[in-house]
């Protein structure tokens, strides 16, 4: 491609808007124009990275076996309402009419679609396993759109879905999506790892993410570097203490810490590690089973003082529960958030309590009264020990992997890919089945697998940058190789050997750039490395005169002269 017919629009500086590294560069790079929020018009160069990653996720997925197809963005609202998730999708679902006043979505997801059609093809056994996937625009009403196409509301997304006889049939093809999905990453030339997950609002059983590892990652992951265990903290487990409980050795007795409500300033006052403070955290559990969907029951959740709450495990843990409010607080405990703590509880008061709790001893909690807190408590001598114990915490760094193969290490990551063991939730409630060779009629076991292949484009950015711009890997640059002629304007001999470079290179193969603009050095050099373009070769009289040319890539501290005949050869062997 020659600069002069191509549309580069390169900018300066940002919009403020802009929050990300990956927002700013795309902005800057004229990968993207926004439209609206959350929306983003692909200009030619981003459009060009964009297919790039595009064909790589074709390409493992039909090595895989799966069928591409192409489904409706527009769903109807009946096809939802089978599955229950009209009401409880939420207001990420962009609900839209048609002229007849009917009920559609401008779909977020594809599973009551793509069931919907297998269940009308799909009669016998002899004609599954089958997997089916597409590469599709979706839109998600994003409450808060951010990060320009990493948070976008419109999308491009490479969803696919696969129907069994059988559950060993479903996990022979969730293992080659895994191992599928690997190989994209890997051609992309991104660092990134898989981690169990948890399956969230899709539902089903087993899980895994693939996160693009980045400081700047939404998600936080833990992995063991000694072993194969990764997970996201959502789902990586907090082993129970090896050590015994220690005995008490002193008296339970109430302090006033007026003003002394944060675990941060207990710690302070206290002058003690926050391991030696219990955190007491209120919330009320929705009652199972009960006539009355209103009844909830008022619970206490104790987790030690340096460790996070880990909502999803509770939930599993104890069902349905939110946090309870300051009303609530004072009614069941007669005290206020701050104070409150595990002794002295009314009967009805439940008490859960992560794995980390149980082995305390002389800790310091709320004493449930207004500016006072209790030092030296111990279980069974101070207060009951615990009715439920659960790993209910986030994990931290340095905690025993779950393999049992070493320590955990936390990291920051961007998820980018998602696999799900679905089971027969979708088939079950949309009466999906087959014959069997009895002629029974058996419900359909299912798997699901996406990639987001826009957002693929931002991770790729926000772990490839540096101060001057974009670095993409060779993969999925816009462009292999640009070449910038100093003095094209100017110089026969400039011209004419930077047109037989740029043919040379188109004819064996390269995806290259000629900067035939005319533009001075410093403009020529600063707009490839914005792009991110990984190699680039200048022309210019000095080095004609000797037969010689510069290369140098993307991350070189400098470039190195090469010999004109020999620079097609040394480009090949370098991609």
């Amino acid at each position: 491609m020659r600069a002069s017919q191509f549309f580069l629009n390169t900018q300066k500086e940002a919009p403020q808007e802009a929050e990300l590294i990956s927002h700013r560069l795309m902005l800057r790079a004229g990968l993207i124009k926004r439209l609206g929020s959350g929306l983003y018009t692909w200009m030619p160069l981003g459009l060009r990275v964009l297919r790039k990653v595009e064909a790589i996720v074709r390409e493992e997925m039909n090595n895989a076996g799966a069928l591409e197809l192409l489904m409706p963005a527009v769903q109807p609202k009946e096809l939802w309402e089978e599955t229950g998730r009209w009401a409880v999708f939420g207001p990420q679902m962009l609900k839209i009419k048609d002229r007849h006043d009917r009920d559609f979505c401008f779909g977020p997801t594809h599973e009551e679609v793509i069931t919907d059609l297998v269940r009308r093809e799909i009669k016998s056994y002899k004609q599954l396993p089958l997997n089916f996937y597409q590469i599709q625009t979706k839109f998600r009403d994003e409450i808060r759109p951010r990060f320009g196409v990493m948070r976008a509301r419109e999308f491009m997304m490479k969803d696919a879905y696969s129907f069994h006889t059988d559950l060993a049939s479903l996990e022979q093809t969730y293992e080659a999506m895994y191992q599928a999905y690997s190989n994209v990453f890997t051609r992309l030339g991104l660092k990134f790892r898989a981690v169990r997950a948890d399956t969230g609002a899709i539902g089903g059983d087993g899980s895994h993410e693939f996160h693009v590892l980045a400081d700047s990652g939404e998600d936080a992951l833990a992995y063991c570097p000694t072993s194969d265990y990764a997970a996201n903290v959502e789902l990586a487990e907090g082993l129970p203490p090896i050590e015994p409980r220690q005995a008490p050795s002193m008296e339970m007795v109430k302090i006033a810490t007026p003003h002394v409500k944060t675990i941060s300033e207990i710690s302070e006052f206290f002058g003690i590690s926050k391991s030696k403070v219990v955190k007491s955290i209120a919330v009320m559990r929705k009652q199972q089973p009960s006539t009355n969907p209103e009844l909830e029951q008022f619970c206490l959740v104790l987790i030690r003082g340096d460790h996070e709450l880990n909502e999803i495990k509770l939930e599993k843990a104890i069902g349905s529960f939110r946090f309870a409010n300051e009303a609530e607080i004072e009614r069941h405990i007669n005290s206020s958030s701050g104070y409150i703590g595990p002794v002295n509880l009314h009967p009805s008061v439940a008490v859960i309590s992560d794995y980390s709790v149980k082995n305390m001893s002389d800790f310091v909690c709320g004493a449930n009264e207004l500016g006072q807190h209790l030092k030296g408590v111990n279980f069974s001598r101070d207060l009951s020990e615990p009715a439920m114990i659960e790993d209910i915490r986030n994990v931290v760094e340095g905690d025993p992997s779950p393999d049992g193969k070493g320590t955990l290490t936390l990291c920051r990551g961007i998820e980018v890919g998602h696999i799900f063991q679905l089971r027969t939730k979708y088939a079950q409630a949309m009466d999906a089945t087959y014959l069997d060779e009895n002629g029974k009629k058996q419900v359909l076991e299912m798997g699901c697998y996406g990639i987001g292949v826009s957002r693929i484009v931002g991770a790729a950015i926000e772990q490839g940058n540096d101060e001057r711009g974009i670095i993409f890997p060779a993969s999925m640059a816009p462009f292999q190789v640009a070449i910038a002629p100093i003095g094209w304007e100017k110089s026969e001999e400039v011209k004419t050997a930077a047109l037989n470079l740029y043919e040379a290179l188109q004819a064996a193969g390269v995806d290259v750039l000629l900067d035939d603009r005319g533009e001075r050095p410093g403009v020529m050099f600063a707009d490839m490395e914005l792009v991110g373009i990984p190699h680039r070769v200048v022309i210019g009289d000095r080095g004609l005169k000797e037969g010689n040319v510069e290369y140098q890539g993307r991350t070189d501290a400098s470039a190195q002269t090469v010999a004109l005949k020999d620079i097609v050869s040394k480009l090949q062997t370098l991609l």
